[in-house]
This record gives C-alpha cells, sequence and structure tokens, in this order.
C-alpha cells in the first residue's frame, strides 16, 4: 500500500475556465496569470501563503523569464520564502506535479505545499537554435507547439498518428468514436445545469479576465471558452483527418490556455485548510508507463494498471474515472482493456470537450473527479492520461467521512 500521510484539503484547490486557442486569455504571460490567479483563490479560501513549506510549478510551454520558475511564481503569489523545482512532462504535468508535492511530505520533507500547473498554447515561443556546424553558421528554427504537435523525433509521427494506430490496434471505428464523442458532450453539459452548479464548485464565474499588466479587468468569461454545440448531424459531415484514417477533428481536443492548482498536506494540517474539515481526501497511488513507439493514447492503460495496483485495488473498486482523453480513442481502448462500460467515464466533462493547456489538464481533471466523489457521498477515483512520448501518468484517490 502506498503511503496514507498526505491529504488534499477539501477545496483548496481552483481552476480558471479553459479558454480556445488564441482566445480570450492568450495575451497572459502564463506564470503570472498562474500567480494572479492562486493570490485571489488562496485568500477566498482563508489560506495564508505563510504556510507553505514547499511548492511545484508543471509547465511545458516556455514563457519568458520561466528559467526562475516555481520560486518567481511564488514569490509573485505572497509565499516568497517558498521554493521548489519546475517540471515539464508534457500531458502528464499535472499528475506528476501532484505526485512530486505527496512524495516530499509523505517523506516529511514538508508539511503543506502547492502543486501548480500553468501553460499559454496560445502564442507559442519561436526558437532559434544556435548550428556552429551549419552553412554559414545559420541555425534552426523551431515553433515550439506547433512543430512538436506534427512530429515526435523518437516516433516520428505526429499526434494524430499515434490515435490512428491504437484505432487500428483495437478496431476502433468512426462512427464507435462519434458516438461517444456525442455521450462526452452530454456529460459536460451535466456540469452546466442549473447555472454551472457543478463547475462552481471550484471555480470562479463569472472570471475576471485581467489585461496584460493585472490592473484592469479586459473581459469576463462565463465558463470555458470555444466549446460548440454537437449534434450528430455535424458529426456526420466530420471526415477522418488522414486519409484512410478514422480520427476526425470531432474526435480529439483542442488546444486551450488555463492554469490549476491543488493543495497538499499533512493530514494534521488539512483539517485545518479544508473548508469542510468532515470531508478527507486522501491521495492512494500512483502509477507511470510507456507505450510501444506510436501509441500514445493506449498508455494509461498500463500506468492506471500500476497505480491500481500500488494502491491494492482494482478497477472494479473504482466509483468515478476520470480521462485526460486528447483522442476519444483513449477512452475506447481503456474501457476495452479493463473491461468497463466506456459511457460511465468522464461524468462532468474532460479534456476532450474543455480544452487541452497541457500542463493545468490533468490537475482540472483531478479536481472534477474529487467533486464528483464528494457528491456520490463518498467513493474511490482513477484518474490516467496519456502524454507525449507515449507516455502516461495514473492516481488513485479516495474521498471519505472524516472519523477523527
Amino acid at each position: 500500500m502506498a503511503p496514507t500521510s498526505v491529504e488534499i484539503p477539501y477545496r483548496a484547490y481552483w481552476a480558471t475556465p479553459f479558454a480556445k486557442w488564441q482566445g480570450s486569455l492568450s495575451h497572459l504571460h502564463s506564470l503570472k496569470f498562474a500567480a494572479h490567479v492562486a493570490k485571489t483563490a488562496l485568500t477566498d479560501r482563508s489560506i495564508d501563503p505563510s504556510v507553505f513549506d514547499f511548492g511545484v510549478l508543471g509547465t511545458t510551454v516556455p514563457q519568458q523569464g520561466c528559467f526562475y520558475g516555481l520560486p518567481w511564481v511564488t514569490g509573485l503569489l505572497g509565499a516568497e520564502h517558498v521554493a521548489g523545482p519546475t517540471i515539464a512532462q508534457a500531458c502528464a504535468t499535472g499528475a506528476r506535479i501532484l505526485c512530486t508535492a505527496f512524495d516530499e511530505i509523505a517523506a516529511g520533507r514538508a508539511g503543506v505545499a502547492l502543486a501548480i500547473a500553468a501553460d499559454r498554447v496560445s502564442n507559442g515561443p519561436q526558437l532559434y537554435h544556435p548550428d556552429p556546424e551549419g552553412p554559414g553558421g545559420a541555425g534552426r528554427h523551431e515553433a515550439w507547439v506547433l512543430d512538436n504537435f506534427e512530429r515526435d523525433p523518437w516516433a516520428g509521427c505526429a499526434m494524430v498518428d499515434t490515435a490512428e494506430n491504437v484505432a487500428a490496434r483495437y478496431g476502433i471505428g468512426l462512427k464507435e468514436q462519434h458516438d461517444l464523442v456525442l455521450r462526452r458532450y452530454a456529460q459536460y453539459d451535466e456540469a452546466l445545469a442549473n447555472d454551472r452548479a457543478f463547475q462552481r464548485r471550484y471555480m470562479t464565474l463569472p472570471f475576471e479576465v485581467p489585461d496584460a499588466r493585472f490592473q484592469k479587468t479586459r473581459t469576463s468569461l462565463e465558463g470555458d471558452e470555444g466549446i460548440y454545440p454537437t449534434t450528430p448531424e455535424k458529426l456526420a459531415r466530420q471526415r477522418p483527418v488522414r486519409e484512410g484514417g478514422t480520427v476526425s477533428l470531432a474526435a480529439q481536443t483542442h488546444p486551450a490556455d488555463g492554469n490549476a492548482a491543488i493543495v497538499l498536506a499533512a493530514p494534521e494540517k488539512a483539517r485545518d485548510l479544508s473548508s469542510d474539515p468532515a470531508i478527507r481526501v486522501t491521495p492512494l497511488a500512483f502509477g507511470q508507463s510507456r507505450e510501444a513507439k506510436g501509441y500514445m493514447p493506449a498508455a494509461p492503460i498500463e500506468a492506471a494498471r500500476r497505480a491500481l495496483a500500488q494502491a491494492g485495488l482494482g478497477i472494479a473498486d473504482m466509483d468515478a474515472i476520470k480521462a485526460h482523453n486528447p483522442f476519444v480513442v483513449n477512452d475506447i481502448a481503456f474501457a476495452r482493456a479493463f473491461d468497463i462500460d466506456v459511457a460511465r467515464m468522464n461524468n462532468f466533462g474532460c479534456s476532450l470537450v474543455w480544452g487541452h493547456p497541457q500542463a493545468p489538464t490533468g490537475v482540472r481533471a483531478i479536481i472534477e473527479l474529487i467533486e464528483e466523489l464528494v457528491l456520490r457521498g463518498g467513493g474511490i477515483g482513477l484518474f490516467e492520461g496519456c502524454a507525449a512520448g507515449d507516455s502516461a501518468m495514473a492516481m488513485v484517490v479516495k474521498v471519505e467521512e472524516r472519523r477523527s
């Protein structure tokens, strides 16, 4: 069994709405924005930044000055005494920073940690790599976001090709994918019911978007930006991206911007930081894996098996399952591997629908997993998600009534 000496204080977490690529958040420096949001969120939750003695930042798209990473972010949010690492593990970054904070507390090196994730996929950096041996000393250009979406230097293919590979392995056709897309949008609609009641459990709405200097409000978001109604008729007009393939644009996520964070603490401190001390939220286990070259969407299967094994549990013990699913193929392959009902995964939404700002994606999914478990009166949940390089991470979390 994994150590259980670490908790997530109930509602000591938050996420911004996720905004579409080149949308309402595209003008904001992602690290400054994350600190701006965290400062307000901590105040709203009556958490003094002085309580932190460790922090970990997850970010995957470089921003100017990001060399200074976590210490810069904690300095901006009022925790100038806090140090810690900055981690980039592609789309697995969210689960990784939680694992890192968990390990630091479990080892007794910290009592309260802030795991914060921020990315702006919009306006990605254009890098110039010097090459002294190039013709005339000429270097090479890299569009950080677009070039890496289009080609994995190890697998030699685009991300959409990994989805096609997994679709071929499992015999997943276009219709099956589109049928599940409709289900995922219906689940997201449940989070919008009653004036977005579910999302308001962890998200401040309407959300005031600051200007680039963080001095004035530039606009306001009622919720996630860039999500459009999906119907069977619309899906019927969608064709595969690749000639002879099965994966359409509708069956994959879209790039986005945003940030999210979760506080972790030793049990005696978690009670004090919780908005409801009667609710105990305990991370039980983490798992990591890597699939065969070019099969990224299948990677979470083994990561989940490892996390479940570490927790001493099986898939049948899971009351809720949340996935980072950049392709709907992810969910279908996962459900087949574990012989579960794919329609029961991802209640209240998922990254397929609300978008993919990379590092914060898994953090938001885990927050939603916790809230789903609270709504059902407690239980055990699994988060799993793939990442670039045919890798993946998974996490098992338990929600229960505190007895002591």
